[in-house]
């Protein structure tokens, strides 16, 4: 316990700007008989963080936007898909401090811009939108993989007697005006948050499960297991790397925080455990099983998840407990990291899977 204090305690030293609503609900499943029976599981519920539709970035944003008011920003410039919970948040967050937003979503092949889910949302939070076409290989998790089509928007606002910071995607690596992984700070303090809830409940935790795509996320629960519960596995289901670029980007990730929190440790090969068996057929796009995977808990549980991140993530946990990596007789924690508006666009591939 001294360890989870200690984390709590260097958590608390950084700057934060509160937005979300926490803590959120640890919700066990009510009819275990519909799921691969033995484990015991509950859903850490940060689809209700209260910003916006909810979600994960929120927890993410309360360290970035506390950043941003300390350097005299007045506006949140970020990039994501089209799609985008990350730009969508970032949005409600700029709106909920008196700042501006500018998102530049990038569109693919297959991935319609409409305003409809998040891009009606990012709309609606006053957000100016910005849709940019790119190529279907394309990257855009890093900075330098989208600069020529962010910075100059940066350079716009500057221009315009604006004082922008450019806060990387997903809130995770240290880049653009982010000097240290911010992001994944909100993370470490997600695990504590949950270790006490746990403690309370007097609920041993074995396993988290959870959607890993920028890799912040991951890594602040990594640190945080590290330090204040190393028996706890924290377990990636990626939604965009192959698993061996997950990891490195996780524990890269992880030793920036670590210093950033002045904590003597390091995360090794061992700490970072991801899974890339459902990546494919690519970033945002649907399947069969991932349809059937959440209509399964809705029908079940009446949660709700999303086709990019949780429901991917669902579908993964729920293998990995049939293929016995998940033991029957571990207590297993799903993050549910929202991203729930983005349903709605994928409605009509969903109901084309559902009735197959």
């Amino acid at each position: 316990m001294r360890s989870l204090r200690d984390l709590k305690s260097r958590l608390d030293a950084l700057p934060r700007e509160r937005l979300i609503q926490a803590p959120t609900p640890l919700q066990r499943i009510a009819r275990p008989s519909e799921f691969p029976k033995g484990a015991d599981l509950q859903i850490k519920r940060d689809d209700l963080t209260g910003l916006a539709f909810g979600g994960n970035k929120g927890r993410k944003l309360e360290y970035i936007v506390a950043d941003a008011l300390a350097h005299g920003a007045d506006t949140l410039v970020t990039w994501g898909g089209v799609q985008s919970n990350w730009c969508l948040q970032t949005a409600a967050a700029a709106a909920r401090v008196g700042m501006r937003a500018v998102v530049v979503l990038l569109e693919k092949s297959g991935m319609s811009a409409d305003d409809d889910g998040n891009v009606l949302l990012d709309h609606l939070c006053g957000a100016e939108v910005q849709v940019v076409e790119i190529g279907p290989d394309r990257g855009m998790l890093r900075l330098e993989q989208v600069a020529d089509l962010v910075e100059p928007v940066v350079e716009d606002e500057r221009a315009a007697g604006r004082k922008p910071y450019l806060a990387p995607i997903g809130g995770s690596f240290a880049e653009g005006s982010m000097e240290a992984p911010l992001g994944a700070a909100g993370y470490a303090g997600a695990l504590v948050e949950l270790l006490e809830q746990a403690a309370s409940l007097d609920l041993r935790v074995d396993t988290v499960v959870h959607a890993s795509g920028s890799a912040g996320t991951q890594a602040g629960l990594v640190v945080a297991a590290k330090i204040a519960a190393p028996h706890v596995r924290i377990v990636g289901i990626s939604v965009v790397s192959d698993a061996e670029t997950l990891r490195g980007q996780v524990r890269s990730i992880a030793a920036q925080l670590l210093e950033l929190l002045d904590i003597d440790a390091e995360i090794g090969d061992n700490d970072v455990i991801a899974f890339d068996d459902y990546l494919e057929p690519g970033y945002g796009v649907l399947t069969p099983q991932i349809s059937r995977a959440i209509a399964a808990l809705a029908r079940s549980e009446g949660i709700v998840l999303d086709p990019v991140y949780t429901g991917k993530a669902w579908l993964g946990m729920m293998d990995l407990m049939e293929s016995g990596f998940i033991k029957t007789d571990e207590s297993v924690i799903f993050i549910h990291t929202g991203g729930t508006a983005a349903l709605f666009p994928y409605r009509s591939g969903i109901m084309l899977d559902l009735a197959e």
